[in-house]
């Protein structure tokens, strides 16, 4: 039983046809639906109906995000799992929440985030064609990132979701910050045996820190900060490298006050490696390798 990746996340926009503007003319996003309220997108080399849904709300942040699992069995599986510890589990037939959704189970982790398992989803293909395809389709527009990579969250008991995701889903913990006190401030697990598919940080439950897509290369944050730059979007954090996951990334905000992250490197992970530690007086370098202190706005604020 498998859960492979991140498949998508569901985002609160205050204002619909603006965040549709942005993530499809900066960030470089194809729509593939949109009803009354919401708008479905996915990135040119995602095969899946959607990996981003804007939902219009009064306020913006996280409704809910999903992954994709290998069977269909896979959710009865997880399903047994989860209700035979005590969590309600809500199931969806296809194309019940969304066009081109599959089936799904829901179920919330103890920071209050509503998390799917989804098998199933509309296959819409990338740009590219199944016979003697080129390395990339030529005209993308604004950054243009492949994929979605993974969701960064925020809860008051870090441990707490650490050990809902490894004890009831699978999840392998690949590295962590732990105070002095021994409290886990934050963590990085992962499904897909890269260096990370979600990571939590101490700070408010339900809380978005930001969600990332995945580039290829460092050269590729160059053109993404460029891209920022020249349409007018406020860049948080210049090119740069973590110390945790060992990847580069940029990080900006999209206009309504989600935060966005491009992201490369890293590394691969076996089952079975020991977890990485980062010690508190450590934090600031976990964080930011080059900087080595720690940012108290990057910390601090989420959606």
């Amino acid at each position: 039983m498998t859960i492979l990746r991140l498949s998508h996340v569901e985002l609160r926009v205050p204002d619909l046809e603006l965040a549709t503007a942005y993530y499809s003319e900066v960030i470089g996003m194809i729509e593939t639906a949109r009803d009354s309220s919401r708008v479905f997108m996915k990135c040119w080399d995602e095969h899946q109906h959607h990996s981003v849904v804007l939902t219009h709300e009064p306020t913006h942040g996280l409704n809910h995000f999903g992954f994709k699992v290998t069977d269909a069995e896979d959710l009865d599986h997880y399903q047994q799992r989860l209700e035979a510890a005590g969590i309600a589990v809500r199931r969806y037939a296809a194309d019940e929440w969304a066009p081109g959704h599959g089936t799904s189970i829901r179920f919330l982790l103890p920071s209050g985030h509503e998390m799917e398992l989804v098998y199933g989803m509309q296959q819409v293909g990338n740009l590219l064609p199944q016979t003697n395809p080129p390395p990339r389709p030529m005209g993308l527009v604004g950054i243009a990132p492949p994929r979605v990579d993974h969701v960064f969250l925020t809860a008051e008991e870090v441990d707490t979701n650490t050990r809902f995701l490894t004890e009831h889903l699978d999840f392998r913990l690949t590295e962590q910050i732990v105070g002095d006190d021994g409290y886990q401030i934050a963590s990085w697990l992962e499904v897909s045996h890269r260096s990370h598919d979600i990571a939590f940080i101490t700070g408010p439950n339900q809380g978005l820190h930001h969600f990332a897509f995945w580039v290829d290369g460092w050269n590729d944050l160059r053109n993404a900060a460029d891209a920022c730059v020249y349409h007018g979007v406020n860049i948080e954090m210049n090119p740069t490298r973590h110390g945790v996951t060992r990847g580069q990334c940029l990080y900006f905000f999209d206009p309504v006050g989600n935060r966005n992250e491009m992201f490369t490197g890293g590394y691969w992970v076996d089952p079975g490696a020991e977890p990485v530690t980062w010690t508190e007086a450590e934090m600031g370098r976990a964080m930011f390798y080059y900087d080595g202190v720690v940012n108290q706005q990057f910390l601090t604020v989420h959606s």
